[in-house]
């Protein structure tokens, strides 16, 4: 049974159910600096470790599918959870574990990045796996954060190029099952780095600006993670997309140019 507790002295909960990445800059390190930042109170449910910097993932150790249930029912019955969100699940038997896990402590405001690969093309997600995300993950989820390379691999399509072809492709991504839907667009041509969010009926165009810069690693798991901390806020879905959008754009903006590859988005820019 799970606890339902209110927030202590007003702070939200926010859980991830994530890989860590021992570089830093993206998976559960990426989204607790986020919850911190965003004045929540951050707690983990580890899937997997990585060996990862800058450069790519070296190594990937997949944590049991029990254990990691052990950890969800563990903040579940004890603290509880106003929001939490999915990253890295790396295989199908983990992906099933989570969504039983989800359902059977009612898990809230669920917000699912469906990774995939990392930003040097390593995959985090064995292949196999993907029809079951969609299968049993999508329909618990209060959004999904697909990119245009994620959006396209789930669907099978070429990736979008256009902002009408991103909301072909949102639209798309619905009718597999999620509440609602975010294409995030930053790799589109433009001025502005648009993402669409889409709830069904209407979309919403959800803009920031574009940098010049390589250090954006950890950008999906910052954005997700940011949106997921304003829903345990109580905002909107609406609200929570764009106040996240220009949180991870100051991110990107302070980004943090360490190592020999992709550096990280800076989730504490603003402390």
């Amino acid at each position: 049974m799970s606890v339902q507790a209110s927030p202590v002295n007003g702070i939200p909960r926010v859980l991830t159910i994530a890989g860590s990445d021992s570089g830093g800059g993206a998976g559960i390190q990426a989204d607790l600096k986020s919850f911190l930042a965003l004045g929540c109170h951050g707690m983990s449910a580890l899937t997997a470790l990585t060996a990862q910097n800058t450069t790519g993932v070296t190594a990937i150790h997949p944590v049991p599918a029990e254990f990691v249930v052990a950890q969800i029912d563990a903040v579940m019955t004890d603290i509880g959870a106003d929001a939490a969100k999915t990253g890295m699940l790396a295989s199908a038997e983990i992906v099933g574990a989570v969504a039983d896990a989800v359902s059977a402590h009612g898990i809230g405001n669920l917000v699912v990045d469906p990774v995939f690969v990392s930003k040097s093309r390593d995959w985090l997600l064995e292949q196999s796996a993907v029809s079951t995300l969609v299968e049993r993950i999508f329909p618990l989820a209060t959004l999904i954060t697909p990119n245009l390379f994620e959006a396209a691999g789930l669907l099978g399509w070429d990736e979008a190029t256009s902002i009408t072809e991103v909301k072909d492709a949102a639209r798309a991504l619905k009718d597999l099952g999620p509440r609602s839907v975010l294409v995030k667009g930053g790799h589109l041509p433009g001025e502005q780095a648009i993402d669409i969010l889409f709830d069904g009926e209407d979309f919403l165009e959800v803009s920031g600006p574009r940098f010049d810069t390589e250090d954006t690693h950890g950008t999906g798991c910052t954005i997700s993670a940011a949106i997921a901390a304003r829903l345990a806020h109580g905002d909107d879905l609406s609200t929570a997309v764009e106040a996240a959008k220009t949180f991870v754009s100051g991110a990107i903006e302070h980004g943090l140019r360490i190592g020999k590859g992709y550096g990280p988005v800076n989730p504490g820019w603003n402390l």
